[in-house]
């Protein structure tokens, strides 16, 4: 017999419905000669310190540096204590039974990193010696899953993965505990969380959040000219910035003193554009924040969902380029989609022109393909799904698409010795610009309100029919979205101010495409950082965290990306994994004696506010609820009240006037928008106050 283990029971199913196990069994599916057992994640992980024999925070206790891992089932908290998951352990042993009773192992967990990590702890937990042989596919259809298990490969094949696998899981462990448990004595009260990837990404949020708030903007002037030719108007700015009013009226009285603009020079340029190249991962994420406000961990839940309907690839890939052999099933995919409500007669177009090989190149793929779409036509999706899978299913006829050809103009004009510059630019064959008639920040339109000009031609005089003094002021970087979060972590090196350091790490980032969502949702977790409308910034306890660490080891960017450069090399064979851990081992011990000599000031510091109810409590500020620290009072309050979290101050006037100001963004349970004010009733339940209209009095509800 041999069993078959997949990652979870929804994949089991379909796998089991292709060998024929169709008989349902307790934690698995037997039949000709199979069965087909599953894990739900990772069911097993790394032992805590208490294992080892290792209680409390104590400082003559680090750094912990075990010489053998010890493995132990995932575990659940009952009150203060945590014990082993019963339901994992009730599989575990299923699992275990198979293992004794087959002659082979097949296995199916996600073909990737942490996909190998979770069958090869169970297989080591459970000191399991038989052979195996590793599914290897990138989707889930009932013709790749046939496919992969006609051309199954060795499990030897894969030890380089699970080394690569099991030095992150080590490294993570061994940076996080000890880092954490440094960071908690210094602070001397309260449970401190710092780790291998997410401190890093801590100090991209918080650097940029400070950079953000510290900056002075400086204001200038430039002066606008309007003018035309031939019934075509259009505008000028003039290329010199002013510093001072006066300045800028000086050169503006020039101007108006003149009647007409030179154009002193016409240069124009046709240029070709290639096609965006396929989604992966990450690319996919930052645009679905950006265009739909998609947190990155939703982005990945929904296409997850996706693949486990059999509707999309893998879709925790690194890569955006796809091999010839997936190539040859572009043209059937793309007359699939002739059907499709939104891009039918897109696809039918290009279904009968020869496709651009710009996202082809097997040297690129690495364990799996870019994104695309599967042979399975959906029926149902949620709005959600719709979204994505569009997404994904638009890409791909952009990626295949032809250049698109633009003309580029730039004139120089001049006016009484003062310069000025006009651009614009127009698309003369759409190409993949066709697919969404829409540019986006990755297709590189910097000025979407670029005028028409008229035909213009070196020495023409032009009247000037009008002046504008424009004031403006320097801007910052703007705070980090997740989608330019996910940005900075891919490319980790454009945020390394010194030159070798930037190109030692060019080529990786910090995490991984399959986790990068999960350091961002853990940030959030641990209370470090908040989202501000779109941005993300951090809160009072992640900023205490970060000055706390950001001259330390912990939060160096470069090293972090090196080692995930040194991992992947772990997995192609390059490097020793012994090598690095000693590495690991190293940069703990100095992690460590940085942090137990550091000091925190104001870490458990929370906005407080007098309580309204009880008036001798205190309020205190957390991220979800506010409540009175007076346990016989009870007063709670929730942030969020129809899809909208009220801020700080709101939550301060709220408690100490008894009402806020009149808030933008409520939503009705008809998803409708609405403004209103929040105040208090009687019982201090939260209710609408809306402003009196003409004739009526105020309303609550």
């Amino acid at each position: 017999m041999k069993v078959i283990i997949a990652e979870k029971p929804s994949v089991a199913r379909d796998i089991a419905a292709i060998v024929g196990a169709g008989n349902r069994k307790e934690g698995y599916l037997e039949g000709n000669g199979y069965a087909v057992t599953w894990a739900f994640g990772h069911l097993i992980g790394l032992a805590m310190p208490a294992d080892y024999g290792i209680t409390g925070f104590q400082p003559e206790n680090l750094p912990i540096l075990p010489q053998e891992f010890i493995l132990t089932p995932r575990q659940i908290k009952e009150g203060k204590e945590y014990k082993n998951d019963p339901g994992v352990m009730k599989q575990l042993k299923i699992i275990k039974e198979l293992f004794d009773k087959c002659d082979r192992i097949v296995v199916a967990t996600d073909a990737g990193r942490e996909g190998e990590l979770i069958f090869r702890y169970i297989f080591d937990y459970l000191k399991c010696t038989k052979p195996f042989d590793r599914l290897w596919i990138s989707s889930l259809t009932d013709s790749a899953i046939r496919k992969g298990l006609e051309s199954l490969c060795p499990g030897s094949e894969y030890d380089n993965l699970y080394l690569s696998a099991k030095a992150r899981s080590q490294a993570d462990w061994v940076v996080g505990i000890n880092a954490s448990q440094a960071l908690s004595i210094t602070a001397g009260s309260g449970v401190w969380s710092l780790g291998r990837v997410q401190t890093p990404t801590l100090a991209m949020i918080c650097n940029r959040y400070l950079e953000n708030k510290d900056f002075k903007p400086q204001t200038y002037f430039q002066v606008k000219l309007h003018t035309a030719k031939n019934d075509t108007q259009f505008a000028a700015i003039s290329t010199e910035r002013y510093n001072t009013k006066q300045d800028a009226d000086t050169i503006l009285e020039r101007i108006r003193s003149s009647e007409s603009v030179s154009v002193i020079n016409v240069e124009t340029k046709q240029g070709s554009q290639e096609p965006p190249l396929l989604y992966d991962l990450t690319t996919l994420q930052k645009e679905a924040n950006s265009r739909h406000s998609f947190s990155a961990d939703k982005t990945l839940s929904v296409a997850q969902s996706l693949y486990e309907a059999k509707l999309i690839s893998y879709p925790r890939t690194g890569s955006r380029y796809i091999s010839d052999d997936v190539f040859a099933e572009i043209p059937a995919l793309i007359r699939q989609l002739s059907a499709h409500a939104t891009f039918g007669y897109y696809a039918k177009m290009l279904s009968t022109k020869e496709l651009n090989r710009h996202s082809v190149n097997d040297k690129k793929v690495t364990d799996h393909h870019a994104l695309i779409i599967t042979e399975n036509t959906p029926s149902e999706l949620s709005a959600d799904q719709r979204i994505i899978y569009d997404m994904i299913a638009g890409r791909m006829l952009e990626a295949f698409s032809g250049k698109c050809t633009k003309e580029d103009m730039t004139v120089s004009l001049d006016a009484s010795g003062v310069p000025f510059t006009v651009r614009s630019s127009v698309i003369l064959i759409p190409g993949w610009r066709a697919v969404l008639n829409a540019p986006n920040e990755e297709k590189g339109e910097e000025d979407n309100d670029a005028p028409v000009l008229p035909n213009l031609s070196n020495g023409d005089i032009l009247p000037i029919n009008g002046t504008d003094l424009l004031e403006k002021q320097t801007k910052p970087r703007p705070l980090h979205t997740e989608a330019s979060l996910l940005s900075a972590m891919e490319t980790c090196a454009k945020e390394v101010t010194d030159e070798a350091e930037r190109e030692a790490i060019k080529e990786s980032g910090i995490g991984t495409p399959a986790t990068r969502a999960s350091i961002i949702e853990t940030l959030f977790s641990r209370e470090y950082i908040q989202r501000e409308k779109k941005s993300i910034v951090p809160t009072n306890k992640g900023l205490v965290v970060y000055l706390a660490v950001r001259d330390k080891k912990i939060a160096d960017v470069s090293m972090t990306g090196e080692w995930e450069n040194t991992l992947n090399k772990i997995a192609t064979g390059e490097m020793n994994a012994d090598t690095f851990h000693k590495g690991i081992e190293v940069y703990a011990a100095q992690i460590t004696t940085e942090l137990l000599n550091s000091k925190i000031e104001g870490g458990n510091q929370r906005e407080t506010c007098s309580c309204p109810k009880c008036k001798g409590g205190q309020v205190v500020f957390y991220q979800k609820v506010a409540k009175c620290n007076n346990e016989s009072c009870g007063l709670t309050v929730f942030r969020n009240k129809s899809c909208k979290d009220l801020t700080d101050g709101q939550l301060k006037d709220l408690l100490a006037k008894g009402k806020t100001g009149i808030i933008k963004g409520f939503k009705s349970k008809e998803n409708k928008p609405f403004d209103a004010a929040v105040a208090f009733d009687a019982d201090y339940k939260m209710v609408f106050s809306f402003p009196p209209k003409a004739g009526n009095s105020k309303k609550h509800r």
